[in-house]
């Protein structure tokens, strides 16, 4: 127990004390020296509670920890007494998120509700013993804090069309290979070739009809699982007001949430976090705060958490020109499929395309389901 645990009125008790009896043996009042000797007992009595851990035991358990807005969960908590319990029992306090603290000598139930997107600390549940006079007040951390997830508001969207069952072939490119599922097209023999891809059938009519003793190999498509990088910006000068955020993360929460029920492989660079995980990926958009990297330094990560992307989903604001968009979109080879989703409350929901990027203009959340229905994302 040090000098932090000594309340401000236990100081200026001490110093009082300290000063009366110094005072009173100068003077020869043996009334203040009195006066000094009972306020320094009464601070010696009031550490002498403080003292030892005590025998309590906290265990806090929070039935949901994911949650969406609006939602409510229930937080039990059990105290329990080992030994002989004192009259001065220490008092349990749960902090709960910045502004909320519950205080308890025995176990009971708690409703955490009124929560807004963000994660909310629980904890730690802390023993706090002092006296009744209020001189010494001393803390012992019991538990660590448990992390509440308040995933942003989501919309329903229709499947996004490179789901698992495609999955088991792969999504075509525009690479050519020599060696894959995809068949392209027939090319004549070149030295290095693998003989086991001549087409025979194909070189004995062209054999029959040219009298040409060239040779035919198959050519094809290279095939690669399908891989979503969804990016948001995080930097506040990218956006009109803190709710247009918030709207941005809503879009790209729908979209990884869309990707996991088709089984699709998705990497999440919001505000600066990245989750490449395929569990609990929309913790990434409950950790987002504004304020985090630009867009091309955000690109730039997802481009090297997700190598093997094959569509990239950038959202933002309207503060963005045109070639600060390519710049971003030109962190990925040009054989990704690119689209960045503009949120606009003001103004209308639009689609154009280019031959770097497709550019989507959000209105507003519930707008998302037709705005990206027709195949936009496939």
């Amino acid at each position: 127990m040090g000098l932090g645990s000594v309340s401000p009125s236990g100081r200026l008790l001490a110093v009082s004390a300290v000063a009366a009896w110094v005072l009173g043996a100068v003077l020869g009042w043996d009334e203040l020296v009195l006066l000094g000797a009972t306020g320094l007992l009464l601070l010696a009595l009031a550490c002498g509670l403080t003292l030892g851990r005590g025998a309590v035991e906290v265990r806090v358990d929070v039935s949901k920890r994911r949650l969406h807005p609006d939602e409510s969960t229930r937080c039990a908590v059990e105290v329990a007494h080992h030994g002989r319990r004192s009259l001065f029992a220490p008092e349990v306090e749960l902090p709960i998120g910045r502004d909320r603290v519950e205080v308890f000598d025995r176990g009971r139930e708690v409703e955490i509700d009124g929560l807004r997107r963000g994660v909310i600390a629980v904890g730690p549940a802390t023993t706090v013993r002092g006296d009744p006079l209020g001189l010494v007040r001393r803390a012992v951390v019991e538990q660590d804090a448990i992390e509440l997830f308040v995933h942003p508001l989501t919309v329903p969207l229709a499947p996004l069309g490179t789901g698992l069952l495609r999955d088991l072939e792969g999504c075509t490119t525009n690479d050519v290979s020599m060696s894959d599922l995809a068949f392209h097209a027939l090319r004549e023999y070149a030295p290095g070739d693998d003989r086991r891809h001549i087409h025979w059938r194909s070189t004995a009519k062209l054999a029959a009809s040219t009298q040409d003793g060239r040779f035919l190999v198959r050519q094809y498509l290279d095939t690669r699982r399908a891989h979503i990088a969804v990016i948001v910006d995080g930097a506040v000068q990218s956006y009109e007001d803190p709710e247009v955020f918030e709207t941005a993360l809503s879009a790209g929460a729908s979209v990884v949430k869309r990707a996991a029920v088709d089984g699709i492989d998705t990497t999440v660079v919001a505000a600066g976090h990245v989750s490449g995980k395929a569990q609990h990926v929309l913790d990434v958009f409950a950790r987002a705060e504004p304020g985090g990297p630009g867009l091309g330094e955000a690109a730039t990560r997802a481009a090297a958490a997700a190598p093997d992307a094959t569509l990239v989903v950038v959202l933002t604001g309207t503060r963005h020109s045109y070639a600060d968009l390519r710049l971003a979109c030109s962190a990925f080879p040009p054989e990704v499929r690119k689209v960045v989703l503009r949120v606009d409350p003001a103004g209308r929901t639009t689609r154009s395309a280019s031959t770097a990027f497709s550019v989507l203009t959000l209105r507003q959340l519930t707008d998302l389901p037709a705005l990206l229905a027709g195949g936009t994302l496939q």
